[in-house]
């Protein structure tokens, strides 16, 4: 399961604070806190003091982790510094604010009234807050080749079937090389099957004009302990080839040097065998490794593309077949509790709050499917649960509620259970974004069911598809029933593939059985079915080449902080009006 988790920095500046002081301006510091349940909230930091200023601009940035999948509520507050001590309860408040840090990320510039409390604004006092990712996004990109490779050694080679190639790059730039032969321990066949993998290793040491080959008990000259640390990445094996071009691949730049792009990379390597070299008088090399491409690039992350503009709609179907039971029976899976909620409900309420803060208007399509529904009863698998199929849009999350419960007396359970309609019909708006060719939309669509899906080819057909597309589709299995067919929808064990042996372009579908949460945390379950949602939309991005929609601001590079002090009255200064 793949969470994204990343360093967020924020930077904070107030507008138009309400003056406590008699002769001067007040002091202001903001104070950040997050929800940690409970009701209880936990201070995560706090900017330095600004001096005699009613619209200061913080210098020193707050950092907390962001995570996609759970909604985490701040809590921002002002207040007025007459005094050296840490508490703050003899110090004037001057007002504060609540967001979620998705909102935030989303809108990357975020501004809000402050509040002295409930309905009540601060003056015309104001808080603006802007996000950005802790990161560098530069990587190096490298495509490496061998040529001339030996296709016949010595005699102790003669049962070698493999070969793996290592290039370990150093710290400075520089790299130790490496290839190593596995014997399994049958008789050589005399075709030259020469099996070569590579294999990137990060390393500290120095680097060499030449990679010596050795037995693998440790002859290599190269075979230290030092050289088996760092991250490894394992590209494919090339078979009955002695000139490989391996594909190419990527490794953050902070990996090779540092960070820095000018450090010299060394681009060609001969591969010295040493036994051969002190036989032969002649011997030159056993071949040649050769790095054909290397280059900086920048891989963009998922708050890239957020911070860029791009928008996540969210659409829900909800079930509506018999075998969910008469709604106004205890044991139906749509019966609303005295409180007013259902498995059906809390599931929507636990996705939607998460992904409701990454689409600005907030407004919702949602569906029934499997009901017959006025005024003729035919079964729809498609039906708007406002009835309004020309505007199937609700007002937020509330508003899919409120249209749920008002369609619940209003339908027919009948059947079949089938998807495809659904997902086809979010696919159509899907491709017209992906049309535009721009990083702007990404689609997510909930499907919330008690039962397996009846038409699974169709839905396998419709998922394939949607690969293609900018889409994601969870399913929330509600009930005790048998969702073996979806968890074969979810395609963790390889892709999904039609019967005609199409393949998934990649893995969109995340399903999780409701069961499984009962009794857990509500945010528990969002955490499960949303966590694969980031690495779904950039590799999406990425395969088709977009960068984010929004020039992005310059990265930020690091920790440093002003220190916590008082600031001087020169930080405090007017502000240029943004167009």
């Amino acid at each position: 399961m793949a969470h994204c988790v990343t360093l967020v920095q924020l930077s904070i500046s107030c507008d138009h604070l309400i003056d406590k002081d008699i002769s001067s301006k007040s002091d202001p510091l903001c104070v950040l806190l997050q929800d940690v349940g409970g009701g209880k909230w936990a201070e995560l930091g706090r900017t330095e003091r600004v001096r005699n200023c009613s619209s200061p601009e913080f210098s020193k940035t707050l950092q907390l982790e962001y995570h996609f999948e759970t909604v985490q509520k701040l809590r921002f507050g002002i207040y007025d510094i007459d005094n050296k001590t840490p508490e703050l309860g003899d110090d004037d408040f001057l007002g504060g604010a609540e967001c979620s840090l998705g909102q935030v990320v989303s809108s990357r510039i975020l501004t809000l009234p402050l509040m002295l409390k409930p309905g009540k604004p601060a003056g015309r006092g104001t808080i603006t807050v802007s996000a950005q990712e802790l990161k560098d996004s530069r990587v190096v990109t490298m495509e490496v080749e061998a040529r001339n490779l030996d296709k016949k050694v010595t005699s102790w080679e003669n049962r070698i079937r493999s070969w793996s190639f290592s290039i370990r790059v150093m710290g400075n730039g520089t790299w130790h090389t490496d290839l190593r032969c596995e014997t399994p321990g049958i008789g050589y066949d005399g075709v030259g099957e020469n099996l070569l993998g590579l294999v990137i290793t990060r390393v500290w040491s120095t680097g060499l004009k030449s990679l010596h080959m050795g037995r693998k008990n440790g002859s290599s000259p190269h075979a230290n302990a030092e050289l088996t640390r760092g991250l490894a990445l394992h590209l494919q094996v090339i078979k009955n080839n002695l000139n490989p071009t391996w594909k190419r691949f990527s490794v953050p730049l902070q990996h090779f040097c540092g960070g820095d792009p000018s450090t010299p990379i060394q681009a060609e390597f001969e591969c010295i065998h040493l036994e051969k070299q002190q036989k032969k008088k002649s011997y030159k090399n056993s071949g040649t490794i050769c790095v054909k491409i290397c280059q900086v690039e920048t891989e963009y992350s998922f708050l890239d593309y957020v911070m860029g503009g791009c928008q996540i709609n969210f659409t829900v179907g909800v079930d509506f077949t018999g075998s969910n039971g008469d709604p106004s029976s205890p044991d139906s899976l749509h019966y609303l509790s005295p409180t007013g909620v259902n498995e059906y409900l809390t599931a929507l309420w636990s996705v939607g709050s998460v992904v409701q803060d990454y689409d600005s208007d907030k407004l919702f399509p949602a569906f029934g499917f499997g009901a017959q529904v006025p005024p003729d009863w035919q079964v729809s698998h498609e039906f708007a649960l406002n009835f309004n199929p020309n505007n199937p849009y609700c007002a937020g999350i509330q508003g899919i509620v409120d249209a749920y419960r008002q369609a619940l007396p209003q339908v027919r359970l009948y059947g079949p259970t089938n998807f495809a309609p659904i997902i086809n019909h979010v696919a159509r708006f899907a491709a017209q974004a992906a049309h535009q060719r721009t990083a702007s939309q990404y689609f997510v669509l909930l499907l919330l069911t008690d039962g397996a899906v009846t038409d699974v080819e169709a839905t396998r057909e419709a998922v394939v598809r949607a690969s293609y597309l900018p889409m994601s589709v969870i399913i929330v299995g509600v009930g005790g029933a048998d969702f073996e067919a979806m968890e074969q929808l979810d395609a963790d064990g390889g892709p999904l593939r039609t019967r005609s042996g199409e393949a998934a372009a990649r893995d969109i579908v995340q399903f999780v059985p409701y069961r499984r949460f009962q009794n857990a945390p509500r945010e528990a379950l969002a955490q499960t079915v949303l966590a694969e949602v980031p690495t779904q939309l950039v590799s999406y991005f990425k395969a088709q080449g977009w960068a984010p929609f929004k020039p992005l601001p310059p990265a930020a590079k690091g920790p440093a902080q002003v220190p916590e002090t008082v600031a001087s009255p020169q930080s405090c200064v007017p502000k240029v009006p943004q167009p």
